[in-house]
């Protein structure tokens, strides 16, 4: 049986832990030939693509930082010159720097925006080149392109503390939808997944102790928190034809977090 992503290249952004990792080898399980990207673990970048490559995959591991345009532009010649094209972007490198917001420092807030909503402007701009140049390949896929944008639950809650990183995912929505809207036409398919709480090192406080886990828990009705695997069926989902005719959605795994847990009781 043929996998969903046979013969197919993905760009995976930040991918050498948490939630890009488990994206990436999802990917590749599926037959894609997956670009690890990241900034600054080489270590856990190298670990991502040993563990590809012992299942049988195909991977190869480059650095950049994705709010600088020359570090984008450079990743895309190189996994041009690699594998000659690219199917499907993963445009999920994040991080946050909390802080409340009157303390909230222009540094704090520029290298959230600039990591989270202008990487993936600078990411997607650059795929969708391609995308426009090589056109629908019918054996490799129905579209000409996908791209999956990561986004967060915080999309749409507002996050006391959080400022930074609630307005980059609201604007990553704005984002992805208006892309979508732009390029369907194209065959360009665009959407996001936005995750609720998962189990990765960006929200390790989290659930680190058993405390701080049931106090998580008050939060998802499905109690239990997400895994990064969660993460990676829904975005071969999304980056399949089984979803050929699903375009400019963000597609919500969470637990149902969404669903205002707080009112379980009836407030």
């Amino acid at each position: 049986m043929k996998r969903k992503l046979e013969g197919q290249v993905a760009i995976v952004t930040g991918a050498s832990s948490g939630i890009g990792a488990g994206v990436a080898k999802a990917l590749a399980g599926e037959g894609a030939s997956v670009v690890i990207n990241y900034s600054s673990s080489a270590e856990k970048a190298e670990k991502v693509k040993e563990e590809i490559q012992s299942a049988g995959g195909t991977a190869t591991i480059i650095k950049a930082d994705v709010s600088k345009e020359e570090d984008v532009l450079a990743m895309f010649q190189e996994t041009f010159k690699q594998f000659g094209t690219i199917d499907i972007l993963i445009n999920n490198a994040g991080l946050q720097k909390d802080n409340k917001f009157h303390e909230m420092s222009l540094e704090e807030w520029n290298r959230v925006i600039g990591i989270n909503l202008t990487g993936q402007f600078l990411c997607a701009r650059e795929a969708i080149k391609e995308f426009l140049r090589r056109g629908v390949v019918p054996e490799r896929s129905r579209a000409a392109g996908k791209i999956i944008c990561m986004s967060s639950v915080h999309e749409v809650i507002p996050w006391a503390g959080h400022a930074n990183y609630a307005a980059s995912k609201g604007g990553v929505m704005m984002l992805m939808k208006s892309i979508a809207q732009e390029y369907a036409p194209m065959k360009i398919r665009v959407n996001s997944i936005g995750p609720g709480a998962i189990r990765t090192p960006i929200n390790h406080a989290a659930w680190q102790t058993p405390q701080a886990y049931k106090q998580l828990l008050k939060l998802i009705p499905q109690k239990r928190i997400g895994e990064a695997e969660d993460i990676g069926s829904a975005a071969v989902w999304l980056a399949s034809d089984d979803s050929d005719y699903v375009n400019g959605i963000t597609l919500f795994v969470d637990g149902g977090m969404l669903l205002y847990p707080g009112f379980e009781d009836n407030g």
